[in-house]
């Protein structure tokens, strides 16, 4: 089993919702986990909210650390921070930074945007890997 691993600040918002995404949609024999570099208490509820618009509970999620184990079992990390300090720094085989805004001080239709375009980044993600691996 292959792994993507996305890693935001709090682990409470972006990265839960791309996690989640891949989930759903994963290509056959890839997982997804999600970490963060300051991990939160809880999922954000605005998160938890959206994602139920689209079906999915994600409420039952914990925010988790990033560590170096998580990093050395991904085949993929994704970083989804919009940049600045707290935003990590990876050591992996195959790192992408996808520059996402933090939607956790967003009104709900801003973030509901900010999870349409991680959506859309995680999908063509998908489809990248199955060309891959094809």
């Amino acid at each position: 089993m292959k792994t993507v691993l996305f890693i935001c600040v709090e682990n409470s918002f972006r990265s839960q919702i791309a996690e989640a995404y891949f989930s759903k949609y994963a290509p056959e024999g890839w997982t997804a986990t999600s970490a963060g570099v300051q991990p939160a208490g809880e999922v954000h509820p605005n998160a938890v909210r959206l994602m139920l618009e689209e079906g999915m509970d994600i409420g039952h999620k914990k925010p988790q650390a990033m560590t170096k184990e998580l990093q050395e079992k991904a085949d993929v990390v994704i970083i989804v921070c919009s940049g600045g300090p707290a935003c990590p720094v990876v050591y992996a085989q195959h790192v992408e930074v996808w520059s996402v805004p933090d939607p956790a001080q967003m009104s709900l239709d801003e973030a509901r945007r900010v999870r349409d375009i991680i959506k859309a980044k995680v999908l063509e993600l998908i489809e990248r890997l199955k060309t891959r691996e094809a």
